[in-house]
């Protein structure tokens, strides 16, 4: 009789483990809507071709973007405004083309920057953006990272 009350009281910590870690919602992955849209994000780095890319402005830089899953957003401005007459949030349309590679913005999220942005990669913490650039010369295809 002990060894089986020894053996129940040792399986129901274990079976109890086991039940507990089985949550069939934590099986299905995200859709990229979903991660996108879970919080907002703010800029971490820049890269054109794996070197520092370090040409926007403060201003830009420490802006948040919030993006929802009706296909609208909000760029707040942050600590500091490009300009100080700007409002501090700035609506913005989305939406996704290219079988979710790509991003259309309604506006752009840097000065110069294009409108179609390419989804490299979304996860829970970060977004990976490539936006091509122009300047006053070539255009530039500009890795931006962004994180929660």
């Amino acid at each position: 009789m002990k060894k089986h009350l020894f053996f129940l009281a040792a399986a129901l910590p274990v079976m109890l483990l086991l039940f507990s870690s089985c949550d069939k919602k934590d099986d299905i992955p995200k859709t990229k809507t979903e991660l996108l849209t879970q919080a907002s994000w703010r800029y971490k780095s820049a890269s054109v071709g794996g070197i520092a890319y370090n040409n926007f402005a403060a201003c830009q830089t420490d802006n948040i973007l919030t993006f929802n899953a009706s296909g609208n957003g909000v760029v707040d401005e942050g600590a500091t405004k490009c300009n100080a007459g700007d409002p501090q949030t700035n609506p913005f349309t989305w939406s996704f083309q290219n079988g979710e590679t790509l991003i259309q913005l309604s506006s752009p999220l840097f000065t110069n920057g294009d409108n179609t942005v390419t989804l490299v990669s979304v996860t829970e913490t970060q977004l990976v953006l490539i936006i091509p650039v122009t300047t006053l010369g070539p255009t530039f295809l500009v890795e931006v990272t962004f994180q929660h």
